[in-house]
């Protein structure tokens, strides 16, 4: 069975689209697994305006088919005053009918995020990200103790999922540590999307 795991995030500014990539990295560590990246659209204050069908630069934007088929999600978003922003949201709100057929009922499912300042809400915003993934009956995976970069980091990093401190212009750079603890995200869902796959087809058997 292919194992694929989804990759699904929000970045204005770059950092978060940076903390991704890492965990795709992370991901296909874990043979047979495959990472799929996608973005979603920026939410317009103007009713009228849409999204292009295609983004300018960087992965295609998301659809229902992406989240329907993934073997596992990572969830990612910069804060908007202790919360996941608003096009995240947006998303998700638009899942109803994944909800109702039970599609992520029983997959594994991550959450990661991007900050201006050190206690700017990183860990309320991935908490916020892990409601709706719940009632989707995801599992959710976070990172444990021994990973050393979670007591080393001295800006990002919570047993929660990863995060990044961008700093008030949003310019400073994902570090070692904090690449590391997605990394590890990565490898942690993708190796417990490939159990969970094994224990369904054991059960088939």
């Amino acid at each position: 069975m292919s194992c694929e795991i989804l990759i699904l995030y929000y970045s204005r500014h770059g950092a978060t689209q940076t903390m991704a990539r890492q965990i795709a990295h992370g991901v296909e560590t874990v043979t047979g697994v495959e990472a799929r990246l996608r973005t979603v659209p920026a939410v317009s204050e103007v009713s009228e305006a849409t999204a292009p069908a295609v983004p300018d630069a960087g992965p295609p934007y998301a659809a229902l088919d992406d989240l329907a088929s993934c073997s596992g999600l990572v969830l990612g978003s910069p804060t908007r005053f202790g919360n996941m922003a608003a096009p995240v949201k947006h998303f998700l709100d638009q899942t109803t009918s994944l909800w109702l057929s039970g599609a992520l009922n029983g997959k594994p499912a991550a959450v990661f995020t991007s900050t201006g300042s050190l206690h700017g809400g990183q860990e309320t915003t991935l908490l916020s990200m892990m409601l709706p993934l719940m009632h989707h009956g995801m599992y959710l995976v976070g990172l444990p103790y021994t990973e050393a970069g979670l007591t080393a980091t001295q800006t990002g990093g919570t047993p929660y999922g990863p995060s990044h401190l961008a700093g008030a212009d949003a310019d400073r750079p994902v570090d070692d540590t904090e690449a590391g603890l997605c990394r590890a995200l990565g490898a942690r869902v993708a190796a417990a999307a490939v159990r969970l796959d094994d224990t369904a087809d054991q059960r088939l058997a």
